[in-house]
């Protein structure tokens, strides 16, 4: 791995090939290639990426690329033993040192560290930092080279972010002893200020700085107001969703009471908070990570370790404390790029719990900031804007327009001309010297004889008194809005001063309009296009569940003999109209549409007929939407279950196997062939060894009971079939060459007797010596061979019908493996090897 130069790992397609061999996938994110690249010239680099983005790629592949080890600082244990888990797992040599580790297991990676063996080291700060692991720095420098520090969660060297760690401020020690080593810092989560102080504390040398774009499009965001039914909500909210999810919540009483009642309920949840030992915590975050547990109820103190990708939902059943740990907690959902929910229950009894905890610091400018921090996600709650709007502005960036996935977007409140009101507000700012808060320029419009006011003579203004025709809370919605829209703003510093910038004279000037969201009156009751959808599907998904058990019942049949929940739903959701149509579904083979097609199309007319309906459009493989099919989700349902054994087998969490992402790809393309698999982006190299053949014997298994074939034939690269085996195959094709069978290979090696096959086709492939005639008999070849001849072999489906059903789909896969050999002139014919 470190033969690599970076001269040439910056070549054409050279970083992409790195790309795809360690860690399987096809191409960057944005920004991820030019901050690889800048690390391989050795620049200092801060990078904030939001959380998902990708940050861990821009130092892990540097590192593999690199001459020496690179060194990253991880602030939690979990974090850092998760990510050596994920990395070890794609085949890449790291390891960690921390509290954890007994004496001899510390000394055993440090030699291997010392003997070059390592390129990716974790540590926590403390020990980094410490007396006797600096000398141990030093030896490494000089024996095996340091190529680079990554500082991870690079914010809490900042008293100025949401998660300030004083032993970070101590980092600048790093610099001072190895001023030749290049720094990155890394984090999800910066304001200007904390950029800055960054960049100051750890010494940053002109650093190249990337300032990914912090939205996560694939989140949905709401809040909904904390009320007596919100537990009821937060229940039906948890069983309407598929995966994973955390629940923080502010206090560790809350935490363990929620977690129970959610147990009562049959939900599989679990506590976590700081009041637990540290087994009990270990061991729940635990099951919590490889999915024995489906929720994990929180405080704030979990998450930060967490390196779990597909959370699907994230709920604060308490407020926030602030808007920058609101995005970091909450963007622990859909870290895998699906789509994931972050809900928000607001109360105000959760305010005065916040202000309390406030209360209690003893810093003066600790508690300032507190509280300006605590206003703005209280502003953020109350807001009628797109979420996205107030999420993005508060780390400096512009959203424009409207999101579509946040609450306020979907249900958007009426808008109003406001710019008279906005003239008046930006005026009485101004009158003030842009010196006061909201909160004095409310008071100031609507004529409040308070101390403040008459102390600065305020009530002499010519805008003094001329809000009375608004309530205070209108004019800090009018407040806030403004703010959002970038027409005034709000210092920063504690002190949360309004001030005034060209936006603002322009409405005072009368060259700009303002328009605002107002609340609503009584909640619209009226179905949404989506939820008319869902409906129009459950009602007619009742209809065809009736038919299939009239049916079943007819035949003495259990329903699901008829058709599965899954084609079953494919027809709810595609209404076919014709028997073409109805054939075209996946899960529907030929001679069902003969035995079932008039009932079931005569039912779906009927249906839509009555209901002015029409088909949706039919298509095989992937809908068109990103989404799986019916024959897709279940066969993504048993690679779940499959990922799930071998990650029991092996110690792991499910995601380090393969992401949902890969897995849902997966099912989609159903590859065939390791090859196939192999185009897949995010198998690499080392997990199509390690894995490869188990999951193409699970989709082979699923394809054949069904009849479907891959859902688009791959074309693979003559480079990409003739490459190396692997060493399972290589074990495999040892074994046939002693004269085991297939089934005796199989028992001995542990494995299923289509995994073997599957090794057996895959070296028949790569031109391997595997002696077709003690797989499959003579005569069955011939028969075979001909049917081939006559249909083609691009798809088996066809050959597999034409014989019969009486060949199986392995036995077709071997022996056109062996005919397209001799088809290239690598072999003699099988046709003159056929004769007696």
């Amino acid at each position: 791995m470190s033969g690599i130069s970076p001269l040439h790992a910056t070549a054409p397609n050279q970083l992409e090939r790195s790309l795809k061999h360690f860690f399987g996938h096809d191409s960057f994110r944005p920004g991820q290639r030019e901050i690889v690249e800048a690390a391989l010239q050795n620049r200092d680099l801060l990078i904030v990426m939001p959380t998902g983005g990708g940050k861990s790629l821009c130092f892990q592949l540097p590192a593999l690329l690199r001459k020496g080890i690179t060194v990253v600082v991880s602030p939690l244990i979990a974090l850092m033993q998760d990510q050596v888990e994920s990395l070890k797992n794609n085949g890449i040599a790291c390891t960690f040192l921390n509290s954890t580790l007994s004496w001899e297991e510390s000394r055993s990676r440090e030699t291997a560290i010392l003997q070059g063996e390592i390129k990716l080291l974790y540590v926590a700060p403390e020990r980094l930092l410490s007396e006797r692991f600096l000398p141990f720095m030093d030896l490494v420098r000089a024996q095996v080279g340091i190529s680079g520090f990554a500082i991870d969660e690079a914010h809490c060297v900042s008293e100025w972010g949401h998660d300030f760690r004083p032993e970070y401020r101590q980092m600048q020690l790093l610099r001072q002893r190895y001023p030749e080593i290049p720094m990155m810092a890394l984090t999800a989560t910066a304001t200007d200020r904390v950029r800055q102080d960054i960049t100051q504390q750890l010494a940053l040398r002109d650093p190249k700085i990337h300032i990914a774009s912090f939205n996560r499009p694939n989140l949905y965001y709401e809040v909904r107001q904390k009320n007596k039914q919100s537990y009821r909500e937060l229940v039906k909210l948890i069983r309407e969703s598929k995966g994973s999810g955390i629940i923080y919540c502010l206090s560790r009483r809350r935490v363990d009471e929620v977690a129970y009642k959610l147990q009562r309920e049959g939900i599989d949840a679990i506590p976590y908070h700081a009041g637990m030992n540290d087994q009990e915590r270990s061991s729940n975050q635990t099951r919590f990570i490889r999915d024995d547990a489906q929720v994990i109820v929180a405080t704030i103190a979990f998450g930060m370790g967490i390196n779990k990708p597909d959370v699907r939902f994230v709920v604060h059943y308490d407020l926030p404390r602030n808007i920058e740990g609101y995005y970091q907690e909450s963007g622990r959902a859909g870290r895998d790029g699906e789509p994931a929910n972050c809900t928000m229950f607001f109360g105000y009894g959760d305010i005065k719990t916040i202000e309390y905890i406030i209360d209690q610091k003893t810093d003066v400018d600790e508690q300032r900031i507190a509280r300006q921090q605590l206003r703005q996600i209280i502003n953020y709650s109350e807001s009628t804007v797109c979420r996205r709007t107030i999420q993005l502005g508060y780390f400096g960036e512009r959203f424009p327009g409207n999101c579509e996935n946040c609450d306020n977007c979907r249900h958007p409140n009426p808008t109003e001309d406001w710019t008279i009101e906005a003239m008046k507000f930006l005026s009485c700012v101004a009158r003030c010297k842009e010196r006061f808060g909201m909160k004095h320029i409310i008071d100031v419009l609507r004529g409040s004889k308070n101390q403040k006011v008459l102390k600065y003579g305020h009530e002499t203004l010519s805008t003094y008194g001329i809000g009375l025709d608004k309530t205070a809370d209108e004019w800090k919605m009018l407040g806030r809005s403004l703010i959002h829209q970038g027409l005034v703003e709000e210092t920063t510093d504690g002190y949360s001063v309004l001030k005034l910038n060209e936006g603002s004279w322009e409405v005072m000037r009368k060259q700009r309009q303002v328009v605002i969201a107002v609340p609503k009156a009584p909640v619209n009751t009226e179905m949404t296009d989506r939820d008319r959808k869902k409906a129009e599907v459950e009602m007619l998904l009742d209809l065809l569940r009736s038919l299939r058990k009239e049916i079943a019942d007819e035949q003495s049949v259990a329903p699901y003999m008829v058709f599965a929940d899954s084609t079953l739903k494919l027809m709810a959701q595609q209404r076919p109209q014709t028997l073409d149509e109805f054939g075209n579904l996946s899960g529907v083979v030929g001679y069902k549409v003969d035995q079932y097609g008039d009932r079931f199309v005569t039912e779906i007319r009927e249906y839509c007929r009555t209901y002015g309906l029409s088909s949706v459009g039919m298509s095989r493989g992937n809908n068109g939407t990103g989404e799986l099919d019916a024959a897709g989700e279940e066969l993504f349902e048993q690679l779940r279950v499959l990922r799930r054994e071998i990650a029991n087998e092996r110690g792991v969490p499910p995601f380090v196997v393969f992401p949902d992402s890969t897995l849902k790809a997966i099912a989609q393309q159903r590859p065939q062939s390791l090859a196939a698999l192999k185009q897949i982006s995010g198998v690499g190299e080392y997990k199509l060894a390690e894995f490869g053949s188990q999951f193409i014997s699970e989709i082979q298994a699923y394809c054949q009971q069904r009849g479907l074939q891959e859902s688009e034939p791959t074309v693979i690269p003559e480079s990409v079939v003739k490459s190396d085996p692997s060493l399972t195959q290589i074990i495999t094709l040892e074994s046939h060459q002693e004269g085991m069978s297939v089934a005796e290979i199989a028992a001995k090696r542990n494995l299923k007797e289509t995994t073997v096959e599957s090794h057996l086709i895959e070296l028949l492939e790569m031109d391997q010596p595997v002696d077709i005639h003690r797989l499959v008999p003579v005569q069955r070849q011939q028969v075979i061979i001909q049917a081939l001849q006559l249909l083609g072999s691009n798809l088996l489906k066809p050959v597999y019908e034409h014989l019969g059903e009486k060949y199986s789909y392995n036995e077709l896969r071997l022996v056109r493996a062996a005919w397209q050999r001799n088809l290239c002139g690598n072999l003699q014919s099988i046709e003159d090897e056929l004769e007696f």
